[in-house]
């Protein structure tokens, strides 16, 4: 079971990566996180399916964050490569897409990215806030 959705900066995404962390009954997989020049593609992949409570509950959750993505045909290969175990630096190149985080939910890689990207800047823009 995954979800993928679209966020609008990197505070709503950085909340979704502290819900994970704090909600137990999740069976979290993996969490992507790719930064578009517009907003955030967070893919969250289960290691089984939820309950149909559950799977309610916690699409409620990200519907309150950003909208459901189907997203384009480069940027779910970029998703199937990291799933099947390509590196990160490899679906960066073949697909040029940023892929910001990949694997456990990790608040400091997106933190990271955000102060690099508006280092290089000189500015943040309304999606790294």
């Amino acid at each position: 079971m995954e979800y993928i959705y679209y966020l609008a900066n990197a505070s709503l995404t950085l909340r979704l990566v502290e819900y994970l962390h704090n909600t137990s009954w999740l069976p979290v997989q993996f969490m992507t996180v790719i930064h578009r020049i517009d907003g955030w593609v967070v893919k969250v992949k289960m290691q089984q399916p939820l309950e149909p409570q559950q799977d309610g509950d916690f699409r409620a959750y990200l519907n309150e964050l950003g909208i459901p993505y189907e997203p384009e045909i480069r940027l779910r290969m970029a998703l199937w490569g990291l799933e099947t175990g390509q590196s990160p630096v490899d679906v960066m190149r073949r697909y040029q897409v940023a892929v910001v985080s990949h694997g456990s939910p990790d608040r400091s890689e997106i933190e990271e990215f955000r102060k690099q990207f508006v280092r290089g800047l000189g500015y943040c823009p309304e999606t790294l806030a």
